[in-house]
């Protein structure tokens, strides 16, 4: 049984849809007025991720991801660089699909914009204002937070710690600072658009609102977000959608974590930010989507280019033992019935790991799709197979050995399909052709002998260093590596289970 952690209820609880074969998700997206970070990439592979598992599940699942391409920054960035607001969306919409690309994160079903869903968004203001939620006052339109008896119930915060809507300048014409803006009068210049209330746009959080609900119903099963959106904006929403239809907004809330450099949050207004074309600039995709995915999305995740080299590394060790997994059985090797009571006992043994790996697998994705611990029996799996195509004596001698690495084989494909990850064919990683992609170079700077000790964790990642070129046939940078560790007093041991080493 698939478990989902619903922010809502601050449990785990068993996923079952509003529709028992078809799941409906919004996640928010990004506002579209400069180049995305790695922060906004975070959110979109983990959402892409839980559409395949479902899917994998059985489900039929819409999933929606929106534009926000009206709003006062993208205006600002008109303003600032003579495009019109128009331009400005337009580029940045096109360039943020061209980076989701790159991350191997697939097209949602529904991609909504904003300055698509103005009738619907005047409607639901309407309908606020009528049923007595909302109020006009000087050029613009207010939700009145007071009204709304279940505010505050996904971020928890009781009322009088709120402030006002973090994304709006303070107000004079609100009747209580907890209110936020609807709709707002454009200035002179500014987009607009004829309501009720006169010529202007839509607030942000009214947005959303009107979109999901059109596009999934009134009460759909997941909506998700960064975790940053719990309040002020998924709040906001929530107040708006249910105030309007008097029905539940939404079943499962989902909020990924920060990714954080030096324990901060990765944002623009801290100027502590990359963006995923420098990223994807210097990193493969599929290493900088395996470091997204390396830990509990619920959990924030801390950026280095260490653990991007790391994920480098890991790819590389994986794409090695699918090179040499086709040696042993060949690439094309077609999968058959595997008859278990004919298998060696050293066979039989490794065919029972393959089992356990795809329950293991399925086990870490129903537990709120912990993709961690799913790469995690990736990895022992890949060594166990390592094992046995790096024993000549096993491979000749064992009874239908290729039946069992053929399984193995394919169980790690299904796998790759659910993440997204090692769907380059291994020769096509090794030769460079992929996405133009570029090994990154090893800095190694050992300038100390015995009695200047490196650190294990510094060892260890030398010597990823060192298999990464290896697997790339640069021999020199290989043996540049091993030169450098001897000189800082380490010794290597390659056999047939890896590298092992040794102080001299």
């Amino acid at each position: 049984m698939l478990r989902v952690y619903n922010t809502l209820s601050g449990e785990k609880e068993d996923f079952r849809p509003l529709n028992d074969a078809r799941v409906g998700i919004y996640a928010c997206g990004v506002t579209v007025y400069d180049h995305s970070h790695l922060g906004h990439a975070r959110g979109a592979v983990i959402f892409d991720v839980v559409r395949k598992y479902l899917r994998h599940k059985g489900f039929s699942v819409t999933y929606a991801r929106n534009f926000t391409d009206v709003d006062d920054k993208i205006i600002k960035r008109a303003a600032e660089t003579g495009m019109t607001w128009k331009e400005v969306a337009e580029k940045y919409t096109d360039e943020y699909i061209k980076d989701m690309q790159k991350l191997g994160v697939d097209r949602p079903d529904l991609e909504p914009r904003a300055t698509d869903y103005i009738p619907e968004i005047v409607n639901l203001v309407k309908t606020l204002v009528d049923k007595g939620y909302a109020y006009a006052s000087g050029d613009d339109v207010f939700f009145s937070v007071r009204k709304f008896p279940g505010y505050g119930k996904l971020s928890k915060k009781p009322l009088d710690d709120m402030m006002a809507g973090a994304r709006v300048d303070v107000n004079e014409q609100k009747n209580d600072p907890l209110d936020f803006v609807l709709w707002k009068k454009s200035k002179p210049g500014e987009p607009s658009w004829d309501s009720p209330w006169g010529p202007g746009r839509p607030g942000w959080h009214i947005e959303c609102s009107a979109m999901s609900t059109k596009l999934l119903g009134d009460t759909f099963d997941i909506h998700g977000g960064g975790m940053d959106l719990t309040f002020p904006h998924h709040e906001n929403e929530i107040a708006q959608a249910e105030a309007a239809t008097g029905k539940p907004f939404v079943k499962y809330w989902m909020h990924n974590g920060f990714v954080n450099i030096n324990r901060e949050k990765m944002s623009k207004s801290l100027g502590n930010f990359f963006t995923i074309k420098e990223i994807l600039d210097k990193y493969e995709p599929e290493a900088v989507r395996l470091f997204l995915l390396s830990t509990h999305y619920r959990n924030p995740i801390d950026f280095s280019d260490q653990s991007l080299k790391d994920s480098k590394a890991a790819i590389d060790r994986y794409y090695t033992m699918m090179e040499g997994l086709e040696e042993a059985i060949g690439k094309d090797y077609p999968p058959r019935p595997v008859k278990s009571d004919e298998l060696s006992p050293a066979v039989r043994e490794f065919y029972g790991k393959i089992a356990t790996f795809k329950e293991r697998f399925e086990e870490a994705m129903d537990d709120d799709f912990n993709t961690a611990s799913a790469i995690g029996a990736v990895f022992e799996l890949v060594r166990e197979i390592n094992r046995i195509t790096t024993d000549k004596a096993l491979l000749n001698r064992g009874a239908y050995i290729r039946d069992v690495l053929a399984e193995a084989r394919d169980a790690l494909k299904e796998a790759s399909k659910i993440l997204n990850l090692f769907m380059v064919e291994p020769g096509e990683w090794f030769r460079g052709e992929r996405l133009s992609i570029t090994l990154p170079s090893f800095e190694i700077s050992i300038t100390g002998g015995p009695n200047e000790a490196l650190s294990s964790e510094q060892i260890q990642s030398l010597i990823d260093g060192r298999n990464a070129a290896r697997a790339s046939k640069d021999w020199k940078k290989a043996d540049e590596i091993r030169d450098k560790l001897a000189q800082a007093g380490v010794e290597l041991l390659d056999g047939p289970e890896g590298t092992k080493w040794r102080r001299k």
